[in-house]
C-alpha cells in the first residue's frame, strides 16, 4: 500500500499543486462565516433591475461544480502541463480574489424574498441562498472559476475539435450569465472577474510560462 502511494506521488508529480484549494477553502470560509468587517460595499447597478430572476439557469449554475472538477481530474491524469496551467491561473485568480474581499468586501441584496414560483429549480435556487451567504460576491468565483475551465480547455489536445469549442464556450457564458439570473451576483461582478482574469491568462497559460514550466519538469508533455 506504501508502495503504491509513493508510486502514485512520483507518477504524478504535479499532486502539490491540489494542496492549494484547501487552503483556499479554509480562508474563503473564514472571511464568508467567521469575519465581520465594518461595512461592505453594496454591488448593484441600474441594469440589475431589469434582468429577470431565472430559475432555470441554476442548471449552469450547478453545472460549474462539475466542469471545474472534472477539467482538474482530466488534466490531472491525462494532461498534465495542462493542469499545471490551470492550477497557476487558479491560484492566481482566486487569490486577487480572496484579497479583494479583505480590502473592498462586498454584498449584493438582489435575491427575491419570495420565490415567485414554486418548482424544483426555485427549490435548488433556495437551497443554494441558504448553504452560500449573499456577502463577497465582487469579483464572481463562479465566473472566475467558468472562464478557467474554457482556458483550461483551449490548451488540451482532447477538445481541439470545433464541437468541444463550441461546447466549452457556450457552457462558459452560461454559467456566467447564471449568476445574475439567479440573483447571486449584480451585472458588475462580472467584469471585475473577466479583468482578472485577462490579467491572468498570460501569466499561467502564455508561451513564456510554458517555456518554465517545460524548464522545471521537462518531461511533461505539451497540450
Amino acid at each position: 500500500m506504501i508502495q503504491k502511494i509513493i508510486s502514485f506521488f512520483q507518477r504524478y508529480p504535479h499532486w502539490p499543486l491540489l494542496l492549494y484549494w484547501p487552503l483556499y477553502g479554509a480562508i474563503f470560509e473564514l472571511l464568508e462565516w467567521f469575519v465581520e468587517p465594518p461595512s461592505y460595499h453594496v454591488m448593484y447597478c441600474w441594469l440589475d433591475d431589469h434582468i429577470p430572476f431565472a430559475e432555470i439557469f441554476i442548471i449552469p449554475y450547478l453545472y460549474w461544480f462539475l466542469a471545474l472538477i472534472g477539467i482538474h481530474v482530466y488534466t490531472f491524469f491525462k494532461e498534465p502541463l495542462v493542469f499545471r496551467k490551470l492550477m497557476y491561473f487558479v491560484m492566481f485568480s482566486q487569490t486577487i480574489a480572496l484579497l479583494m474581499f479583505i480590502v473592498y468586501p462586498s454584498v449584493q441584496h438582489l435575491r427575491p424574498e419570495v420565490m415567485p414560483r414554486d418548482n424544483i429549480f426555485t427549490d435548488m435556487v433556495a437551497y443554494i441562498y441558504h448553504i452560500d451567504t449573499n456577502t463577497n460576491v465582487c469579483p464572481s468565483l463562479h465566473v472566475v472559476g467558468g472562464v478557467a475551465v474554457w482556458f483550461a480547455s483551449l490548451h488540451c489536445k482532447q477538445f481541439q475539435t470545433t464541437g468541444w469549442r463550441t461546447f466549452f464556450l457556450i457552457s462558459t457564458v452560461l454559467i456566467c450569465i447564471s449568476t445574475v439570473f439567479l440573483k447571486q451576483h449584480s451585472l458588475v461582478d462580472i467584469p471585475a472577474a473577466l479583468v482578472i482574469c485577462a490579467i491572468g491568462y498570460p501569466l499561467a497559460f502564455g508561451k513564456r510560462a510554458e517555456r518554465r514550466m517545460r524548464r522545471r519538469r521537462p518531461s511533461v508533455k505539451s497540450a
